[in-house]
């Protein structure tokens, strides 16, 4: 819980079991409240104004939870000893002096210049037209004029009615100056516009472009943008607070690359400073292919980066937020279920983690908080690590001070607006001091709860060109991605599936042929050899040692080909009500057990209506039920026992166009976002159903009611049932 000491301000995460709290208004003299559930305002600690007398209502040291205030027991051992020898020991200033923090808040500005990321490209697509969206939202009701820069016609954030001011201009030193010098803003965002924006302001700063006109970079300092993207300072500046980096070195020539490879010692990987999608990147066994590889990415970028290879270790992520005062939250930690050595875009990734131990997710979260305070970052921040599967060693891999599609899946994973929140931070506006806006009640500076599994899988489209290598790594192929969230993560892996393409019916053993090569050197049909690969008995192990997937997840999976072949025995006209339901609890749809028992879809639709086996609707909340939510942010699970709410006919349902791909992108956002608003302003009540955590059409507060769930006949009838919408939209 969030805890704000009362003297400072300042806001801590706390672990804590109690069910009682002191009425401060009963305290007697000389004693004041020492810290506040920043919540509900009940009491979380007493001190003496003139005695060595301290209580807090919370576990600073406690094993379940966060560690951010075990400084307390320091404050109580430096009483101890001053009172022994003595000394002057008045609790409630050695508490204050341990904990203040003195901020450099910025001057508001009147009027704030956003650079928008241009047109989509592979690593960076739908996610920062919804960032931009929520920045611009943010500066709206603080009253700020905004001017926008995008030349991207298609993103819903250059609509009428959002920014004050939209120039579609390329997004280049030369035009970002030109509207500057016409507009005079007084401020201005790079990080909610992608890697584009990011270099743009980068090269302005360099030119003193910001310093020309007066223009105050708003949020993370232009300077960390900088340590964090320039590998060579990145890994100095880590080394320095006594954290790791992948043994690397920041090479300028080839035949520096080929030195430092020396040094490092083969297989190494080697990536492009400042790219974006991991272009440029790869893996180099020896000589040759390094060579290869660093001539191709001398071509994007002039510095470039050999890392020792930890290819197979696990790769883990955290989404933290920090504010000008030093609070500092994480928000959303997710696991790719993919090793080490495929690009983060290009994996499958979980939220929450499901395979750390808690002294592993702790050490974790403790080492980002060091990291962002360090860095100096003021907003969102994602740290990427490398985990040994084996031991508790890790590597920081990178830091991106800025937005990125790993914020809007947290955002959407979570609950949180990280884009929204970000921008408020950027003003100096103090992060308890926001409201959490899924609750309405409670401060923005808290860490979500999910009571729920998160699963997300990238879109290829490789298919449509000729020649193309479907071997998936270190540098971004996929052009899309989708989210999935159930009870279970069987049930929302295999609703990943099937978003990702409608013609799949989910974890299914029958698409793809077993092949070694393709389980030890992914593809973008890895999980279906996977599936076959189950199906013909492979063991979990000799599984993990080819593809190093965790054997937790592989025992997952393994459940659901399990059940797949129990089903294709079962006669269909003898089926269970529980076999049934358990198909239907670990992700299988309709299609897919009519497949199995040999039936059609309709006739296991008929049957589960029967049976009344039907889909629970159930609440995204961001505090696991603790406090009621404003907003209705819906999915559907057979994990339950009742919906979360109650349900009114008369709303218009709008079907959203799903995940991005070639021939479907941005665009048919803009259209569903459009109707939305069109309905609304007619006193339309609006239901929206997508899937795609890229897009704004899937920000809870665009629509009354949001469904995160698959287009598809099944899903859009049970929820039509359930409804009992006036009409749908589907185009």
């Amino acid at each position: 819980l969030p805890c704000r000491h009362r003297r400072t301000r300042r806001c801590f995460m706390t672990s804590q079991n109690h069910g009682y709290a002191v009425d401060a208004e009963s305290l007697p003299n000389h004693w004041s409240e020492l810290f506040q559930n920043e919540n509900d305002g009940s009491n979380e600690g007493i001190v003496h104004q003139e005695r060595p007398y301290f209580s807090v209502q919370f576990h600073p040291e406690h094993t379940a939870g966060p560690t951010d205030l075990e400084c307390l027991f320091d404050v109580f051992v430096d009483a101890v000893r001053r009172f022994r020898n003595g000394e002057e020991c008045i609790v409630a200033d050695m508490i204050a002096e341990k904990l203040l923090f003195l901020p450099q808040v910025p001057e508001r500005p009147n009027k704030v210049l956003i650079l928008g990321s241009g047109g989509l490209s592979i690593g960076q697509a739908g996610e920062f037209d919804y960032s931009g969206s929520q920045g611009i939202k943010a500066m709206q009701e603080e009253k700020i004029l905004t001017v926008l820069i995008n030349p991207n016609i298609a993103t819903v954030q250059t609509s009428k009615g959002l920014a004050d001011k939209v120039y579609f201009l390329p997004i280049t030193p030369e035009y970002v100056e030109q509207v500057i010098k016409a507009e005079r803003p007084t401020g201005i965002l790079l990080t909610f516009g992608g890697q584009t924006a990011l270099n743009c302001g980068v090269e302005l700063q360099k030119s003193k472009i910001f310093d020309k006109y007066n223009v105050k970079v708003l949020g993370t300092p232009i300077e960390s943008i900088i340590d964090t993207e320039d590998r060579k300072i990145f890994a100095d500046k880590i080394n320095s607070i006594g954290e790791k980096v992948a043994p690397s070195a920041a090479v300028s020539s080839i035949e520096e690359a080929l030195t430092a490879a020396k040094t490092i010692g083969y297989p190494v990987m080697a990536r492009s400073a400042f790219s974006l999608g991991g272009l440029g990147s790869g893996f180099a066994n020896n000589e040759e292919e390094l060579k290869s590889l660093a001539q191709y990415a001398f071509s994007y970028s002039d510095q470039l980066i050999i890392d020792k290879s930890l290819k197979g270790w696990k790769e883990v992520e955290y989404e933290v937020v920090r504010d000008a005062f030093d609070n500092c939250i994480t928000v959303c930690n997710m696991e790719n279920i993919d090793p080490l050595g495929i690009h983060t875009g290009e994996s499958i990734v979980v939220a929450p983690s499901q395979t750390l131990n808690n002294k592993e997710y702790y050490m974790l979260r403790k080492t980002a908080i060091k990291v962002i305070k360090h860095f100096g970052i003021v907003g969102e921040c994602n740290i990427q690590y490398a985990l040994n599967p084996t031991s508790e060693e890790y590597y920081i891999i990178e830091v991106n001070a800025r937005l990125s599609r790993s914020s809007a899946l947290a955002s959407k994973a979570t609950g949180y607006p990280l884009a929204y929140v970000a921008a408020k931070l950027a003003l100096g506006i103090p992060l308890p001091d926001i409201k959490n806006s899924v609750t309405g009640v409670t401060t923005a500076c808290f860490e979500p709860s999910l009571d729920y599994c998160v699963v997300k899988i990238p879109r290829w489209d490789l298919a449509k060109f000729n020649k193309v290598s479907t071997k998936i790594g270190s540098s971004m192929k996929s052009v899309g991605e989708v989210m999935a969230i159930g009870r279970s993560f069987e049930e929302a892996f295999q609703k990943a599936l099937r978003m990702v393409d409608e013609n799949v019916n989910g974890f299914d053993p029958n698409i793809k042929e077993v092949n070694e090569n393709e389980l030890r050197e992914p593809t973008d049909k890895r999980m279906f050899v996977l599936a076959a690969a189950l199906n013909e008995g492979y063991k979990i192990d000799r599984l993990n040692e080819l593809t190093k997937i965790d054997h937790w997840f592989l025992t997952k999976f393994k459940n659901i080909i399990d059940y797949y072949k129990y089903l294709e025995s079962v006669n269909h006209s003898s089926i269970s009500p529980g076999t049934l339901r358990k198909a239907k609890q670990i992700g299988f749809s309709d299609r897919q057990i009519a497949s199995a028992i040999k039936i059609t879809e309709l006739a296991v639709r008929k049957l589960r209506e029967e049976y009344k086996i039907t889909p629970f609707v159930k609440q995204i909340d961001t505090v696991a039920a603790e406090w009621p939510a404003t907003t209705n942010y819906l999915y559907l699970t057979y994990n339950g026992i009742e919906h979360d709410l109650e349900f009114s006919s008369g709303a218009i349902m709008v079907l959203g166009s799903g995940v991005y791909r070639i021939g479907s992108s941005v665009e048919f956002d803009w259209c569903a976002v459009g109707c939305l608003r069109e309905l609304r302003s007619q006193s339309k009540k609006t239901i929206m159903i997508n899937y795609n955590p890229e897009t704004v059409s899937t920000d809870y507060d665009m629509s009354d009611m949001l469904y995160f769930e698959e287009i598809s006949f099944e899903v859009v009838m049970d929820i039509y049932n359930i409804e009992q919408p006036d009409g749908i939209i589907l185009s």
